[in-house]
């Protein structure tokens, strides 16, 4: 078995360092993207409002989740979109979808059940934009606003353009995700599934 040089080892070494060196390079660039594009905010008009699912809990839409749901009943009751589609299928054990757990909160703050679409089969962000877009196929609707958390907007809508959504972001000004540690938790997260899409040429989650 050869036995490796103080040379080799050091080109290795070298070579090793260089690695990390773009690796740690390229993930904090992302990071700094989706930063940045976390404060793009649109509020034009249009057909309906796409709003990510975020997980409900005995019956109630999670605190995430129910402040998305609070800006698409915001878009809705200034009259930039016309309907909503609300994201989510079951979860584990349970007997209500997600988006049908969120119908029930938006009818509790009165809006009319002709005004909301439902999309009761995925689970995660990918599945939400996929089937809003068989669903807005389905109903001729071509415009859409995507509501989400800010720094998860950047990676929404990097899966709304591979569905071919004509959509803008428009994220909730009201976000869970303030003070500096789970905002530091949720950018790292957003910039490894981003970072993991962009080298798959996919964007999973």
């Amino acid at each position: 078995m050869p036995v490796l040089s103080i040379k080799n080892f050091k080109i290795y070494q070298k070579l090793g360092l260089l690695l990390i060196t773009i690796v740690v390079g390229y993930f904090v660039y992302n990071s700094i993207i989706i930063y940045n594009y976390s404060f793009e905010y649109s509020e034009e008009q249009s057909d309906v409002a796409i709003v990510l699912g975020a997980g409900t809990s005995n019956g109630e839409p999670s605190p995430i989740f129910r402040e998305r749901i609070n800006h698409g009943i915001y878009l809705l009751n200034k009259n930039v979109v016309k309907k909503i589609i609300l994201t989510g299928g079951h979860g584990d054990g349970q007997k209500f979808s997600d988006s049908e757990i969120a119908k029930q909160y938006l009818q509790g703050q009165g809006i009319p059940e002709s005004m909301i679409l439902l999309e009761k089969k995925s689970r995660y962000t990918i599945g939400n934009l996929r089937e809003s877009s068989h669903i807005m196929d389905s109903l001729h609707l071509k415009t859409a606003l995507l509501v989400s958390d800010p720094l998860h907007m950047k990676r929404s809508m990097a899966l709304a353009q591979k569905f071919e959504i004509d959509c803008k972001p428009s994220p909730t000004t009201t976000s869970m995700y303030q003070s500096t540690w789970p905002r530091f938790k949720s950018l790292m997260y957003e910039t490894f599934y981003y970072s993991l899409g962009e080298v798959a040429g996919k964007h999973a989650g």
